[in-house]
């Protein structure tokens, strides 16, 4: 117990240190520059004016920024904290919060997602309980399996003709697989002897379902369920910026078409640390189901 506690110490504090390291040359990297572009001219109000017309913002035109346009560590901070302060603001379709964007890709996620388990899962069971039924199933399983998820993004908008479904169609089809292939082999994986008691003892085949297979299956099911949701955290970028609209995705499309590089990175950020809870929360579900055999 206490060398589990001292290694994870001992992990704490080199990831601690590895992000010191990473910031300092960020910072290093981002400041070099900072000099050069201070000592540029202020703007006359020709220029000001022009700057207006192109819709960009006087003020931080003429503001010293880094000569190679990436976003100092103050800058980032500056961000973060705007964000932060107000993550639920709406100024219209192109313009709203962070809390806001996420909440529509997880309403995304969350629902696709539910549809593929409700799928996936019963029709798992069918076959990891029925080799016939695997048979059957299984080439068109390996042909459907391989395409990539954002391939069926014109054919969904084609008969869909909605982006905001198209989307929740992908994540559905793009989360069914793991969770079916998981499953599939976790009800075939099951003991036969456990199995043959229950046939002994004359156990129903719903009890049997419930009592004896999803109990033993449930950390292999826990298993695609928590690929899944990796996968379907990652295509939902990628869908939502084809589609556009709404979502984490869109924000980050967008605002590298207004050259905001903090923005993208706040983005970027913010995905990474939102997959990394959604991970966690599954490893916590795939624990508590776990048994020691």
């Amino acid at each position: 117990m206490n060398a589990a506690r001292s290694l994870g110490l001992r992990a704490g504090l080199l990831s601690a240190l590895l992000l010191l390291v990473l910031l300092a040359v960020w910072h290093v990297a981002t400041l070099s520059s900072a000099p050069v572009a201070a000592a540029a001219p202020a703007l006359t109000p020709e220029q000001i004016e022009y700057a207006k017309l192109m819709g960009k913002d006087p003020a931080a035109t003429g503001a010293p920024t880094a000569k190679s346009g990436f976003p100092t560590l103050a800058q980032m901070g500056s961000t973060i904290a705007k964000h932060l302060s107000q993550p639920f603001y709406d100024n219209g379709p192109n313009d709203k919060g962070i809390a806001l964007q996420l909440g529509y890709s997880l309403a995304r996620v969350g629902l696709g997602y539910l549809l593929a388990a409700l799928v996936a899962i019963p029709l798992g069971f069918v076959i990891g309980m029925s080799p016939l039924v695997y048979r059957a199933l299984d080439p068109f399983i390996q042909v459907l399996k391989p395409i990539s998820p954002l391939a069926w993004m014109p054919l969904a908008l084609y008969t869909i003709k909605d982006s905001s479904i198209s989307g929740i169609f992908v994540i559905f089809i793009c989360s069914v697989w793991p969770m079916l292939i998981n499953t599939a082999f976790g009800v075939a994986s099951v003991r036969r002897e456990w199995l043959n008691v229950a046939r002994t003892l004359e156990v129903t085949p719903l009890r049997r379902a419930f009592e004896v297979i999803l109990p033993a299956a449930a950390p292999t099911i826990l298993t695609g369920m928590r690929i899944s949701m990796g996968i379907a955290w990652l295509v939902i970028v990628a869908a939502e910026m084809l589609v556009g609209g709404t979502g984490i995705g869109y924000f980050v499309w967008n605002e590298w078409n207004n050259l905001s590089l903090p923005n993208v990175l706040f983005a970027i950020l913010t995905i990474g640390v939102v997959g990394m809870l959604l991970d966690l929360m599954f490893a916590k579900l795939q624990k508590a189901v776990t048994y020691v055999d």
